[in-house]
């Protein structure tokens, strides 16, 4: 297999063509089934004394669009669409190798059985939520602001994890510590609180449902080794691919839509 490839097509044919456990590790961000059409409008501000807006220091910018970002998340069964995927990713990976499942809190129930049913029970590593604060806030239920993450093994006696090079986090109470465990930070648990990409930040694309990398550094760091092949078979705006090359590992990314292929060959400098 062809390393460091961005792959337009349909993913469980293009996976298809991938030899039996050649993937360390594969985190899979597929849409979430939110029965609507996900889009961003990209926008950007340029200095015009005619602008429509003011600025710092009294300064005037007017605002252009740069393009939408758009795909149809709605599938008649979620479950049929899934599990065939599903089963190609645990046919992909090394025996040492290990899935990362991005799925929505309303999937999530439903699809953990079907990993179960593919993977076996006993490999199930995880189940890791992000936790996040924006959008809208309701008033009628406890406000939504978290992702579901579900970790599976290959196999449960042979994965990898490295927990001493993943990032740290301060702990919450650091006097009850020794200054040395509070100067290093503690190993993060199954509940990661982290930002979504900021509208201004040097790694926003304007694609919708863009991943941070901080997110992807974390399951990187944790489940595959320098020179390990990684695969995200719904690439969108291709953060895994960044993150792999970040920290020296392959990377073959899909996608069926051609406005993530071109984001992700852009963003990796392909395009």
């Amino acid at each position: 297999m062809e390393r460091n490839r961005i792959l337009l097509g349909d993913n469980l044919d293009l996976m298809a063509g991938i030899e039996d456990e050649s993937i360390q590790l594969v985190y899979a961000d597929p849409p979430f089934n939110t029965g609507r059409r996900q889009a961003r409008r990209s926008v950007r501000t340029i200095a015009d004394e005619e602008g429509d807006r003011t600025g710092f220091g009294g300064r005037r910018y007017r605002t252009e669009s740069s393009g939408e970002s758009s795909y149809a998340d709605v599938f008649d069964d979620f479950a049929a669409f899934l599990e065939p995927r599903l089963r190609e990713v645990h046919r992909l990976l090394d025996p040492a190798g290990t899935l990362y499942l991005h799925i929505d809190y309303r999937e999530a129930h439903y699809v953990k059985v079907i990993l179960d049913g593919i993977f076996g029970r006993d490999c199930f590593l995880n189940e890791i939520i992000w936790a996040y604060d924006y959008g809208g806030k309701s008033k009628r239920r406890w406000p939504a602001k978290h992702d579901t993450i579900l970790v599976y093994v290959k196999d449960p006696d042979r994965y990898y994890f490295d927990s001493e090079e993943v990032d740290r986090e301060p702990y919450m109470a650091p006097g009850l510590v020794t200054p040395e465990k509070a100067a290093k930070g503690k190993l993060p648990t199954d509940v990661w609180w982290h930002t979504i990409v900021p509208t201004n930040g040097s790694e926003k694309t304007g694609y919708p449902t863009q991943k941070p990398e901080g997110i992807l550094r974390r399951i990187v760091t944790a489940s595959s080794r320098p020179g390990d092949l990684c695969l995200d078979p719904f690439c969108g705006s291709g953060t895994l691919g960044a993150v792999c090359r970040e920290l020296g590992r392959d990377y073959v990314l899909i996608d069926e839509n051609p406005e993530a292929i071109e984001v992700t060959r852009g963003r990796l400098g392909e395009g």
